[in-house]
């Protein structure tokens, strides 16, 4: 009896074969990509691994130089992205396409608001509060501001205004870069919903937890080719790693020996606004100290506080000993403190300057002389920095903006250090970058502790703080709760002091 050939999956998206060059270079080498009608699929990789290239060419923003792209089975060739949105897909990038000064109903039904002459406003809104109600959010207010809203609901409002254009295929490009974990949740179950409606969803994420999360399937992209797609389920963290970047997890945090020294900065009883009521650290010579909780806890806003960048109500804050008083970030520049914001594109880095003048603009005063800059004295001080943090740059005279997000990370960690530091405050240091440049950078933080910095880091990473850091001070609430030494680092333990849970959880 003859066997019945395996029935060919129906894919919502299949993307067969496609290759893309830029000026020579190749961004994608015949990579395929099949999505399922209801299916939740991952596409990882890191920066520069194809991801965006694969996903503008899908909705129409490119055109791939060679290859197919399906939908529902059809071949189809967009134009533009306009005809991809007709064609039901819809991508929602990390910087919203949402007009911030109209309300949540005018964006909503945005297309529908600008083809009429007349509006009647009060169906306006009845039709967005209907249409939010069936996403399981009808608490959003829809005569708000979309400014008003959080991110997560700001999330929601995209997410809405492109199932009312009868979208089938959803890409989501790091939704959750800056949600708190409560709003991740909220989206989670929303895309869960969607996926029980039929709606394919592309998920685009350098958080490998949230990969494991939500998705049912994963495919793996490394320099504009395919590695491998799997089922979720039938692969494992470390496994996935080593398919991105060729090695396992366990060269994350490379082993290091501590010799750790006396106390170099101390801060005690903190107060600043609402979110600081009193917290309270200190970090030695050679140490990395963590600073954990969650997201809204004030750590950030204690820090800022210390550094004279916001206001600091109460407290008082020692280097060697000695009291001191910082008003602004250069200030703490010239008691030898840098500081590496979270929000590195608006507050890390100027994107549309050189990388050199980055690179240098926290040392002037060393490299100039009667007002003008040296070269002779500014060169060495680039090359150095370029050369010791492997920033890969065509040239330093490029601008920041166009390298990828660990490189841009690496040119905002030579900054500070140009300005002759020792005691260096790293918020979030891996935010936004993918999982090569994140150990690449931990290798830096542990160079630098090597060479007797004193190093506060904060992350929402529990695994980051149990990777990297040699002591941690858990924050809830804007209060220090707990200081917990290497031996005691344990998630459950974390979640115990930063959830304020006594006992198990």
């Amino acid at each position: 009896m003859a066997e019945t050939p395996e029935k060919k999956p129906v894919y919502r998206v299949e993307m067969s074969g496609i290759h893309k060059h830029f000026e020579g270079v190749s961004a994608l080498q015949d990579v395929h990509l099949g999505v399922l009608p209801g299916e939740i699929h991952a596409v990882v990789g890191e920066n520069g691994a194809g991801k965006s290239t694969l996903i503008r060419i899908l909705s129409g923003v490119l055109t791939a130089d060679k290859g197919e792209v399906k939908i529902d089975g059809s071949i189809v060739r967009f134009a533009d992205p306009k005809a991809g949105i007709l064609a039901g897909i819809s991508v929602i990038y990390q910087e919203f396409a949402l007009v911030q000064h109209l309300t949540v109903a005018e964006n909503i039904l945005l297309d529908e608001f600008r083809s009429k002459r007349f509006v009647n406003w009060k169906d306006m809104r009845s039709k967005a509060k209907r249409h939010l109600e069936e996403l399981g959010f009808g608490n959003i207010p829809v005569n708000a501001r979309v400014s008003e809203l959080s991110v997560a609901y700001q999330q929601v409002v995209e997410i809405c205004k492109a199932l009312i254009r009868n979208a089938s295929v959803l890409v989501l490009d790091e939704p959750t870069a800056v949600m708190t974990n409560k709003e991740v949740e909220q989206l989670f179950t929303l895309l869960r919903d969607l996926r029980a409606k039929g709606v394919s969803i592309i998920y685009i994420s350098h958080r490998l937890d949230e990969v494991f999360s939500i998705s049912d399937r994963i495919t793996v992209l490394k320099d504009g080719k395919n590695v491998t797609t799997v089922n979720t389920s039938d692969i494992d963290k470390n496994q996935l790693v080593t398919y991105m970047i060729g090695r396992d997890l366990s060269s994350f945090f490379p082993a290091r020996e501590s010799n750790i020294g006396e106390v170099v900065l101390r801060a005690e009883n903190i107060r600043a606004g609402k979110a600081v009521q009193d917290i309270s650290f200190y970090v030695r010579e050679g140490e990395i100290l963590g600073l954990s909780g969650l997201v809204g806890a004030g750590r950030t806003e204690c820090v800022r506080a210390i550094l004279g960048i916001d206001k600091l109500d109460g407290g008082q804050v020692t280097l060697n000993g000695e009291p001191i008083r910082m008003n602004s970030a250069s200030d703490a520049y010239s008691h030898g403190i840098g500081f590496l914001p979270e929000d590195r594109k608006n507050q890390g880095v100027l994107l549309r300057r050189p990388i050199y003048q980055n690179i240098t603009i926290s040392c002037m005063k060393l490299l100039t002389s009667f007002g003008i800059i040296r070269k002779k004295r500014e060169q060495p001080v680039v090359e150095k920095y370029i050369r010791e943090l492997a920033i890969k740059t065509a040239a330093p005279s490029n601008n920041v903006e166009s390298l990828s997000g660990g490189n841009q990370q690496k040119v905002a960690i030579a900054k500070i250090l140009a300005a002759n530091t020792r005691v260096l405050f790293l918020d979030e240091p891996t935010r936004g970058v993918d999982v090569g440049a994140k150990i690449e950078i931990f290798k830096i933080i542990n160079e630098l502790v090597a060479e007797r910095f004193a190093v506060v880091m904060i992350s929402s990473e529990m695994t980051e703080i149990i990777g990297m850091c040699d002591r941690a001070v858990i924050i809830r609430e804007g209060r220090s709760v707990a200081e917990l030494d290497k031996e005691e680092f344990t998630e459950l333990n974390i979640i115990r002091h930063t959830m304020g849970v006594r006992g198990e959880v």
